[in-house]
């Protein structure tokens, strides 16, 4: 609570620097202009940046969601309404002056398909000022197929695509590589794969920043679908639907295990690990429990259960550092007559 008071004190004593700033470097000439016409002449950022240093005071043309602007310019004391691309932004009345208004643009503001206007509204009168409301960083929930190869169309998932640039993300040993976009949504990118994408991430950018897929390209499991499964299947129970379209974590689908008490599965595989540091899985039941999990018939690992999807990477160490995996093991261990359990997203983590 105390902190908080601290930042709380600090961002109002910010604000009013700003106001005193800009107060007292109008023209005395201006002091009546609030008789005439309002008149806005720039924006700028107020407040502090993550590092504690004060904003610079620079006119913008683009400004950012949950921050803080002065409005400047001539016969603002009047001001009744403030609009960012027609979006009614509340601000408060002892944060006006004749010549500065320091408002907060709201998150909620819309960015795509905008006015690209900012309006103050005052009792003489409108202005309006150029102006660009940037959209929020990139969030990225997913693409399909992750197993993806040279030529593939790709669907990214997520929110705040606008006009966004996708690439093969940078590593330490390789440039970033442009990825054509297809078609592109505010939430949703189709793209062509480019060559040598294999155990790459995919990268979404626009003007506010950048998002990172969680998963490297080639490193499913089960995406959808299942990957080189050799041989297996439940050991009783009503058994698996590797095709669950009710719900998921990411994609279109899950696998769907209708667990017996005590009941489980084997299943053949043949990977590498040697490029690998953890397995990863997303997992979500009908009630709360436990699923035990293990790698060639290695440790036990326990997999908390939730009725909500909970994404774990398990560390290789945790499972007894295979070099390879020959099997995978399932058992459902509630000890409370079985659960409903789906599993997504399953794959390997890269080093």
């Amino acid at each position: 609570m105390k902190n908080l008071k601290i930042v709380s004190l600090a961002a109002c004593l910010a604000l009013i620097i700003s106001l005193l700033l800009f107060t007292s470097c109008s023209n005395d000439d201006n002091a009546d202009a609030s008789s005439g016409g309002p008149v806005i002449e720039s924006v700028m950022p107020s407040g502090y940046n993550l590092d504690g240093t004060l904003k610079p005071l620079e006119p913008v043309t683009l400004v950012d969601p949950k921050n803080y602007y002065v409005i400047h310019g001539k016969g603002l004391l009047g001001t009744t309404k403030v609009y960012f691309n027609d979006f009614d932004t509340y601000f408060r009345p002892t944060f006006v002056t004749d010549t500065d208004i320091i408002v907060l643009v709201d998150e909620a503001t819309p960015f795509a398909n905008a006015s690209n206007k900012l309006k103050v509204v005052t009792k003489n009168g409108t202005a309006e000022f150029d102006l660009m409301v940037a959209p929020p960083v990139p969030t990225f929930s997913g693409f399909n197929y992750i197993n993806c190869a040279e030529g593939d169309e790709v669907i990214i998932k997520g929110k705040y695509f606008l006009d966004p640039i996708v690439t093969l993300s940078a590593t330490p040993t390789q440039p970033a590589v442009p990825v054509e976009v297809i078609s592109s949504t505010l939430e949703q990118v189709v793209v062509k794969i480019p060559a040598n994408a294999d155990h790459r991430y995919l990268a979404v950018t626009n003007i506010s920043g950048t998002a990172v897929s969680k998963e490297a390209i080639g490193t499913a499991l089960y995406d959808d679908k299942l990957y080189g499964m050799q041989w297996g299947g439940p050991w009783a129970g009503k058994g698996v639907n590797f095709d669950f379209g009710g719900d998921s974590y990411q994609g279109e689908k899950s696998w769907q295990w209708e667990f017996a008490g005590w009941d489980g599965g084997n299943w053949g595989f043949n990977f590498d690990m040697t490029p690998y540091k953890a397995f990863r899985i997303a997992v979500k039941g009908a009630k709360n429990g436990q699923v035990n999990f293990n790698l060639n018939g290695g440790p036990n690992y326990v997999i908390p259960v939730t009725t909500s999807w909970v994404y774990m990477e398990i560390p290789l160490d945790k499972l007894g550092n295979p070099s390879s995996v020959t099997m995978i093991t399932f058992q459902e261990s509630n000890n409370d007559g079985g659960n409903t359990v789906l599993f997504d997203d399953l794959g390997f983590v890269l080093k």
